[in-house]
């Protein structure tokens, strides 16, 4: 089940108003004519993936999973956070899977970066490096300091066993490494962009490694793709959803929130912060990303969200059936008053905050808000989400006139970075 919500957006919308324009992008889209359309790549991948590689995807994961205790994925931005959000969504937080999976790469933190090494001394490791060039710096240095631990441990010759490489298929400083050394590797495809590259080896060898299941998800990918290439606006929930977030930017929003009422599904929020603010933040415009989960920040955003500047709206992912469940117990004394629950299930009261607060902040607060409404969030559904927001980002972007595929502001910290460390030619 998959249904795009209008009912609480206090506005009426008029799709009409952009049935010209949205067929026309559409058709910009599929023939990858407008700005960045070298980058299109993913429209189509749930139906071209490479299948060789798929299955070789499945087998190494195997491997990983039989051989290792821990997986260590170093990757940024992309590289990461669609098979982090992946993950953490599906097995949850407290996995109980005998393959566990942690990040670096993706921050110089040297406490963090610190407390990883000396955490992987007394396990058995393997790596997953992802980078198209292989020259990100925050990537770059997590591998050089896992590459050399897993050389001590292993020796050089049975390291080399550990050690997975996702980068582009011919060139680069990764790949050249790759092909020195003899690391296994997957590739990055050249017409696809970080942000929009879960569906491909970055995000599906890790994903693979937690015993998730690809094929379910490329399953979902793909009807989503079926579904969404319509240039009908009346008829297209994926477009009907970018010609909100142009509706509501137009018409004096600042920033959408994402909201989950799961924590599991907190880097959900951030690969959705990602792939909208990477894509759309550019020339002065676009939307700000943010993400809350609810009820937690009820305690805290939620005052802002209900009272202060109405510079917002929200977007709301809801799957009505968890994961797993539980049942509010009775007691005898009742002092905390909570026996007029007990027999509930926690999903029922989870439930009703979400449509309580959806109450508060429609009817009360005035803030427009988007439901996402799904059965359950597993392999299937989240492969037809993914693909949900990559061509409702893309649709969105070229709204707005600009290349949702660059990110020319990314390149200025850096340059500013590398001067700072005395790198030659900065």
């Amino acid at each position: 089940m998959f249904v795009l919500n209008t009912n609480n957006i206090l506005e009426k919308v008029d799709f009409k108003e952009y049935r010209a324009e949205v067929k026309k992008i559409n058709g910009m889209i599929n023939d990858r004519s407008g700005l960045g359309g070298d980058y299109l790549g993913w429209t189509t991948w749930p139906k071209d993936y490479d299948k060789k590689e798929f299955a070789e995807i499945k087998k190494w994961a195997s491997y990983v999973r039989e051989n290792y205790e821990v997986l260590v994925v170093a990757g940024i931005g992309g590289s990461y956070l669609g098979a982090r959000a992946a993950i953490e969504a599906i097995k949850g937080l407290k996995s109980d899977d005998k393959l566990e999976i942690i990040f670096m790469g993706q921050t110089l933190s040297p406490n963090y970066v610190a407390q990883i090494l000396r955490y992987l001394k007394d396990k058995k490791f393997a790596i997953n490096v992802i980078s198209k060039s292989g020259t990100t710096t925050e990537t770059a240095i997590a591998f050089r300091f896992l590459e050399k631990m897993a050389e001590k441990k292993y020796g050089a010759k049975e390291a080399k066993n550990a050690i997975f490489v996702t980068t582009d298929k011919e060139k680069g400083a990764l790949k050249q490494m790759a092909n020195t050394k003899g690391y296994i590797t997957f590739t990055l495809p050249g017409n696809i962009g970080g942000r929009y590259s879960v569906l491909t080896a970055v995000g599906l060898f890790p994903i693979a490694c937690a015993n998730i299941d690809i094929d379910k998800m490329m399953s979902g990918a793909y009807d989503a793709m079926m579904e969404f290439n319509n240039g009908d606006i009346m008829t297209n929930q994926c477009y009907q959803y970018a010609v909100l977030r142009d509706y509501f930017y137009r018409h004096g929003k600042k920033a959408e929130m994402f909201v989950t009422y799961e924590l599991q599904y907190q880097q959900l929020g951030e690969w959705l912060k990602q792939l909208f603010g990477e894509s759309e933040g550019k020339e002065g415009l676009g939307l700000l990303p943010d993400s809350a989960t609810f009820s937690t920040d009820l305690h805290s955003l939620g005052q802002f969200i209900q009272e202060g500047s109405k510079i917002l709206f929200e977007t709301i992912i809801f799957p009505k059936t968890p994961t797993y469940d539980v049942e509010i117990p009775y007691d005898e004394e009742n002092l905390d008053g909570l026996n007029y629950l007990a027999g509930k299930t926690l999903s029922y009261v989870n439930e009703k905050a979400y449509l309580g607060t959806l109450e508060a902040h429609t009817s009360d607060g005035k803030v427009p808000n988007i439901v996402i409404e799904l059965g359950k969030l597993n392999a299937y559904t989240l492969g037809y989400l993914f693909y949900f927001f990559m061509r409702a980002c893309a649709m969105s972007a070229y709204l707005l006139h600009i290349n949702p595929f660059n990110q020319p502001g990314v390149e200025i910290y850096k340059k500013n970075m590398f001067h700072l460390l005395g790198k030659k030619g900065y």
